[in-house]
């Protein structure tokens, strides 16, 4: 048996302000910058990385002649769902980030949690448990 050809998805999103997208996705939810393309010593790509997960942002174009950007918020009805062995260690870690995180509660047989990053884009983190579906994480505060 052959391994498989296709080995990972890894969705690119467009954003406004990459700086800004980049800075909440690697301070604040702990990714990793593994590669980026700049140039003129401007960043205009990235691929970040989680574990064994990865995203990818690209900031639109602003110049006159190459502009792409789009008139309406991007993001909105796409999310992405990461599954972890433990999504209530990632909620613990947002929060102590200063990410705004909501609250867990199980969904599917699944622990879930999620943010929406600066440009809207919904990114919910998972890890299955045998809990009573719909139970809310009763909150260390």
């Amino acid at each position: 048996m052959s391994e498989p050809n296709v080995k990972q998805a890894v969705p690119l999103f467009g954003v406004g302000d990459i700086k800004a997208s980049a800075r909440f996705y690697v301070e604040g939810m702990g990714f990793n910058m593994s590669n980026s393309w700049t140039p003129d010593g401007k960043l205009r790509w990235c691929w970040l990385d989680l574990g064994n997960a990865a995203v990818m942002l690209q900031e639109f174009w602003k110049d006159a002649d190459h502009s792409n950007t789009p008139t309406s918020k991007v993001g909105v009805g796409i999310s992405i769902n990461f599954i972890c062995s433990d999504a209530l260690s990632i909620y613990r870690e947002f929060k102590s980030r200063g990410i705004e995180v909501a609250r867990p509660f199980v969904g599917n047989g699944m622990w879930v949690t999620g943010v929406t990053d600066p440009d809207g884009y919904q990114l919910y983190f998972e890890s299955p448990t045998d809990v009573a579906e719909e139970t809310l994480f009763a909150d260390e505060e």
